[in-house]
């Protein structure tokens, strides 16, 4: 990827919702890193709380490496208020001994070819030995600009230092995924980092954080609670705008001769259901269900609605809504057709807001 701002965040977003979990992790810790080395210490914070909520997974998660757990310490010891509570799970660190290593980190250059670039087999082994006895290793653009901005800044020279940010900055865009957290680790650029040096486009950190919180939150929705079925039908009404209690049940008896008109039983749920309410009211796009004295047997099945389109089959419990428009689709049961039913009412919002 030719990077931007806003395709980091379009690929980000996309890794959240559809890569395994630990691909999930690693692009919410790199953002989340990246955000708030770009001075948006709270919309960062915001962001792993929100991902430790959503995934109930360690903080370690976030932090893979040596670079970017010194990342995290450098930030935090130069925010006003210290380190977030979230990053309490992390160990912690020598700030001294931490400098001393990222100056090495910060020295070491690339080999030609990285290793295991081109597999393990002995061609590829002789062809990555040969790159490094004929190509000077050299050292990654990104690393050399947060060198030169960590010597700046350790001399004082903030406008030299910033350059070196934006310089960073710029080239940083164009990968996929910069390394900021050999940038965040260098002890004199971190606060810098921390009151916004860093270029960003306006509102993007708080952007990016807000779009993958909304992707983690479609990612990881929790399971609604199930309701019993006076709750489920009463919330039903509720959300259709219309008051009063729910029809009365069917007694044992009128189930008792509808199953005996069928001639076969009716499965437990549905049993369940017209036990709850002896039918249900028709709304403008879902219809009357019926009541056990009105089942109508179609063949195989049973038909529970008027006007017709909703049938039951005894045998599976399996619910068939038939639509023109739509075609067939198929529920598990009586419940998932009205939890369904539902769902679309919530969608559409209240009352009010639906003709």
């Amino acid at each position: 990827m030719t990077g931007s701002p806003a395709q980091y965040l379009e690929a980000a977003v996309q890794s959240v919702l559809t890569a395994a979990d630990p691909a999930v992790d690693a692009t919410v810790g790199h953002a989340a890193l990246l955000v708030a080395s770009a001075g948006a210490a709270a919309d960062a914070d915001h962001l792993v709380r929100r991902w430790l909520a959503a995934t109930e997974r360690p903080v370690s998660a976030l932090v893979p490496d040596a670079v970017t757990a010194r990342a995290w310490a450098m930030l935090s010891a130069a925010r006003p208020g210290g380190a977030p509570g979230w990053a309490a799970e992390l160990p912690p660190l020598d700030l001294d001994a931490e400098e001393s290593a990222h100056h090495r980190h910060l020295g070491r250059a690339e080999p030609p070819l990285p290793p295991g670039l081109l597999g393990d087999s002995l061609p590829a082994q002789v062809v990555t030995g040969l790159a490094e006895h004929t190509e000077r290793p050299r050292r990654d653009p990104l690393r050399a600009l947060a060198a030169e901005a960590e010597s700046a800044a350790r001399d004082g020279d903030e406008e030299a230092a910033s350059a070196a940010l934006h310089r960073w900055a710029e080239l940083a865009w164009r990968r996929p995924r910069p390394d900021v957290a050999t940038l965040a680790a260098c002890r004199h650029v971190a606060p810098l980092l921390v009151a916004g040096a860093l270029p960003a486009p306006r509102g993007w950190p708080r952007d990016c954080a807000d779009a993958l919180i909304a992707a983690l939150h479609t990612r990881y929705r929790p399971a609604p609670a199930q309701r019993d079925w006076p709750g489920l039908l009463a919330e039903v009404l509720r959300l259709r705008g219309e008051e009063g209690p729910l029809p009365a049940p069917a007694t044992p008896g009128a189930l008792a001769d509808a199953e005996h008109r069928l001639g076969r039983p009716l499965p437990a749920d549905y049993r369940e259901f017209l036990l709850t309410c002896d039918g249900f009211p028709a709304d403008v796009v879902f219809p009357r269900l019926l009541g056990a004295a009105d089942l109508v047997p179609t063949g195989p099945r049973v038909r529970i609605s008027e006007p017709e389109g909703v049938e039951l089959d005894p045998a599976t419990g399996r619910v068939f809504e038939h639509d023109p428009l739509f075609g067939t689709t198929v529920h598990s049961g009586i419940r998932a057709l009205v939890e369904e039913h539902l769902r679309l009412l919530e969608a559409a919002g209240p009352p009010s807001g639906r003709e």
